[in-house]
């Protein structure tokens, strides 16, 4: 339902009000029917704006159908190398798994804002449950079209707890579902990086802690003049995102600095791309590609990324292994919470975070 509240769009500090503080979100904007953007959400022009958009076929999309098909297994290792990004079908996640949690993003969303506010940084009774919008606000000369909420799996007796009820059911069979996928795309990435089998240790790096969000782009006013989600890398290991069916997801491409590839929404497909921890890992053989998201005119979109992530605590580096043949170390040992703080700390700004970890 549309809030009836009477804000004032040129009072920047009324908007963050409503929009931040009250809950709202973009949403709440968005609903009001507003005609034109507020000002705090005009990017800068260089922002916005993509010069050249290559063909959509440019990013694969991998039938995992015979998972140990040797084919199947450098089709995705030629993926993570040229591109960072690709897509699966036939990936043994069940299609109802994705529609119900689709469907829960969208009830999440539905809530009146003094539910969802509950969650918010201010109010939520756990730092591993947040509601917010845009990405940092405090640190960000214009903010992203786009809400969110953040849930970190600790167990399963702490999401029962805290996590929202409406959602909370099908966020975790999502997560469930998705584990073998992971575990296999990982099998096969490390097999290229000398690393044949993946024991406690290793397995822990590479998958020790997980986030998902689930993402709510509400139509916007003026779709040109903002971002949904600004340029970035994720600084995951893998990253295991479902989208819908209304697009808007590009990546860098291959052809000079202001190439960009569409993510075209295949329906049943889940899109997949590298994160920083493994660009890190795999000594910049595996690449953590910049991408974005931008704002729709006419219709709302929902994403639900689960991020694999080392733990906070662990050490990341280029693997031994992926050292065996001689190659200098691009990357230095940095620990992984002071690589995610530096993350979050500032606005979305393409690679630049990854800079952190170089020799």
């Amino acid at each position: 339902m549309a809030p009836s509240m009477c804000i004032s769009l040129n009072d920047t500090s009324d908007v963050t009000d409503f929009v931040i503080k009250q809950g709202h979100g973009v949403k709440g904007l968005s609903e009001m029917g507003i005609k034109s953007l507020p000002e705090q959400y005009i990017q800068p022009l260089e922002e916005r704006q993509m010069t050249k958009i290559e063909p959509q076929e440019s990013i694969p999309v991998i039938d995992m159908a015979k998972w140990d098909d040797t084919q199947v297994a450098n089709s995705i290792c030629d993926a993570a190398e040229k591109w960072g990004f690709f897509q699966v079908v036939n990936h043994g996640v069940p299609l109802q798994v994705l529609d119900n949690v689709k469907k829960a993003t969208y009830d999440f969303f539905g809530l009146p804002a003094e539910e969802k506010i509950k969650y918010s940084k201010e109010n939520s009774s756990s730092n591993n449950v947040r509601f917010g919008t845009s990405f940092t606000p405090h640190a960000e000369k214009a903010l992203e079209w786009k809400d969110y909420l953040s849930l970190f799996y600790v167990s399963e007796d702490e999401a029962a707890a805290l996590w929202p009820s409406v959602c909370k059911d099908e966020i975790l069979e999502y997560m469930k579902s998705s584990k073998l996928l992971i575990n296999h795309l990982l099998q096969v990435l490390m097999k290229r990086l000398n690393v044949n089998e993946i024991d406690e240790t290793k397995q822990s790096l590479l998958t020790g802690s997980v986030r998902t969000n689930i993402n709510y782009y509400p139509i916007c006013p003026n779709p040109e003049l903002t971002v949904g989600v600004g340029r970035h890398s994720d600084v995951s290991t893998l990253t295991v995102l479902l989208q819908d069916n209304v697009g808007g997801l590009y990546v860098r491409g291959n052809e000079g600095q202001d190439s960009w590839i569409h993510v075209p929404p295949i329906d049943g497909a889940i899109v997949i791309n590298i994160g920083d921890a493994l660009q890190i890992m795999s000594n910049g053989r595996y690449r953590s590609v910049e991408h974005r998201v931008t704002a729709n005119g006419s219709s709302n979109r929902i994403s639900v990324p689960i991020f694999v992530n080392p733990r906070p605590q662990d050490t990341i580096g280029p693997l031994p292994e992926a050292l065996a043949n001689g190659e200098k170390p691009i990357y230095k040992q940095v620990l992984y919470s002071d690589y995610v703080k530096h993350f979050f700390r500032k606005a979305h700004d393409g690679k630049n975070t990854v800079d952190f970890a170089k020799i």
